[in-house]
């Protein structure tokens, strides 16, 4: 295994692909720190699976759509396990599906204040924190996007298909704003997972109903899109910037 690859931020890590890419990172060398917004019983797990594979690691909890909350995540991970070399921007949500005539504005508010401004949020204090303009030494973020962002998730949630395409955008100029600091950015973009988000929509077995359209006809696990998430922080992908790898089986 190897040792001190760095200090990884983990945003939405207690559950699904943040979860498993807590658990991957930890194995790869990295010391984690596991943010979570409401569910300290499943983060607690995931810092005991860290810590059991030999990685030191911290539960933070804090709202990524909240400014303060986020200074605090990056300054106790800071504090706790050292300086911060990079960072996964996974926390993200959706809500029940249905058309866009059946939603309502405070739908799109909270959508997007945990996919858009949480993750531009989370970007930023990594930059003031990794990049060389700021004394830093580099690192790497990944954003964890979506197919739907290509997709448009017509009758779902056009809503988070549209705040996707946002991160998508993000990933692009970012990367480009940052490549002669020290920072690569690039972003991972799953098909139908195998997590809990589905019931959160309103329909758990949604991957069931949805992998006819798969090529592959099969659901991801979360720890496929997690070591395409590691491959992207690792040295190994050092002249990837502005990436976006579709982790969807085709679709």
């Amino acid at each position: 295994m190897e040792k001190n690859n760095g200090v990884v931020v983990i945003t939405g890590g207690g559950r699904g692909i943040g979860a498993a890419t807590a658990r991957l990172a930890a194995e790869r060398g990295y010391a984690v720190c596991v943010n979570f917004r409401s569910d300290a019983a499943a983060a607690g797990e995931v810092i005991a699976a860290v810590r059991a594979a030999g990685a030191k690691a911290v539960a933070v909890q804090a709202d990524v759509a909240r400014e303060a909350d986020v200074i605090r995540l990056f300054d106790t991970a800071t504090a706790e396990l050292g300086a911060v070399t990079a960072l996964v921007n996974n926390a993200g949500i959706l809500e029940r599906q249905c058309r866009l005539d059946e939603m309502q504005a405070g739908r799109f508010e909270r959508v997007f204040a945990t996919n858009v401004i949480g993750a531009l949020l989370c970007a930023r204090e990594a930059v003031r924190r990794m990049s060389t303009r700021h004394g830093g030494r580099g690192g790497a973020i990944v954003n964890v996007s979506s197919i739907a962002a290509t997709l448009g998730s017509p009758g779902e949630y056009v809503d988070y298909a549209a705040s996707k395409g946002a991160v998508d955008t993000m990933t692009v100029g970012l990367a480009r704003e940052l490549a002669e600091e020290g920072i690569r950015v690039n972003a991972v973009r799953p098909g139908v997972i195998h997590t809990e988000i589905h019931a959160t929509g309103g329909e758990p077995g949604r991957v069931e109903r949805v992998k006819k359209a798969v090529p592959m006809k099969r659901g991801g696990q979360p720890e496929e899109v997690a070591r395409a998430i590691l491959w992207l922080l690792s040295p190994e992908a050092s002249y990837c910037t502005g990436a976006l790898i579709d982790v969807s089986g085709g679709r």
